[in-house]
């Protein structure tokens, strides 16, 4: 289900924009949508670092007391928020700002009907593509979305399993066939013995022992299991990335 939130400190205007996403919606049979209005920019920046939900998109009034949309954008992508955002304003005063924090459409009121309905079909494609290279997961302290390719490796440590990205971990209760169920739709994707699902894309080299990932950390696989991964790795190195053979300095073969 898509999350749509909309912030602005009118009424009647959060209202207007809640029905013309009801109008758009209405030609996209199989869009599950929930809309979250605030009328506060704190409100809204306070519900989004509790993480109780993940925004999928964002229709931001720009003249707001205390924050503006504009800061409210920017202090969200600074929390890591980066889904598509509208701004819908009285002013062109903050369009150059808008777009530094890369929003899609910068609609000054009153717009056309039509003027919004483009804005959603940008948005709308933005967020399908990236909802196919996303996974959810749920954590103690709320709900994360992490893009596929982010996700270096995973590791089974008893009941749980720790996904591993450039900067950070996310300990997730559940097994590893759960969590390769969800995984194993993207092709990058493999199991390397009982304890690891690998990230292809993040290998830079292979020996007999271990397998190093672009983090600097280190996966230490059974030998029995070396020469089998190393060809699955290879295959998928080939055929992704239509390259001939890795260079000895970046790739090893077994």
């Amino acid at each position: 289900m898509y999350t749509i939130v909309l912030c602005d400190d009118e009424p009647a205007e959060l209202d207007k924009v809640e029905k013309l996403l009801s109008i758009y919606y209405e030609k996209e049979q199989n869009a599950r949508y929930q809309i979250r209005k605030f009328r506060s920019t704190y409100e809204l920046l306070y519900n989004f670092r509790k993480k109780e939900y993940v925004p999928d998109l964002l229709l931001l009034d720009i003249y707001m007391p205390g924050m503006t949309g504009v800061e409210l954008a920017e202090e969200l992508r600074r929390d890591g928020c980066d889904v598509p955002v509208i701004f819908i304003t009285a002013s062109k005063e903050h369009a150059l700002d808008a777009y530094g924090i890369d929003a899609i459409q910068y609609l000054v009121k009153p717009f056309e009907k039509e003027r919004f309905f483009h804005a959603m079909d940008i948005a709308w494609k933005r967020t399908c593509v990236k909802q196919e290279e996303e996974i959810i997961i749920k954590l103690v302290s709320g709900i994360h979305k992490l893009h596929s390719d982010d996700i270096i490796y995973c590791e089974t440590q008893r009941n749980y399993q720790i996904l591993f990205q450039k900067s950070d971990e996310y300990k997730v209760r559940m097994s590893s066939g759960e969590l390769y169920g969800m995984l194993c739709k993207f092709q990058q994707f493999e199991k390397c013995g009982r304890s690891y699902i690998l990230n292809m894309n993040h290998i830079i080299h292979i020996n007999k022992e271990e397998i190093h990932m672009d983090n600097g950390n280190k996966v230490y696989i059974p030998r029995n299991r070396a020469a089998e991964f190393s060809k699955i790795y290879f295959d998928y190195y080939f055929r992704e990335c239509g390259q001939g053979r890795p260079d000895n300095s970046n790739n090893a073969a077994l």
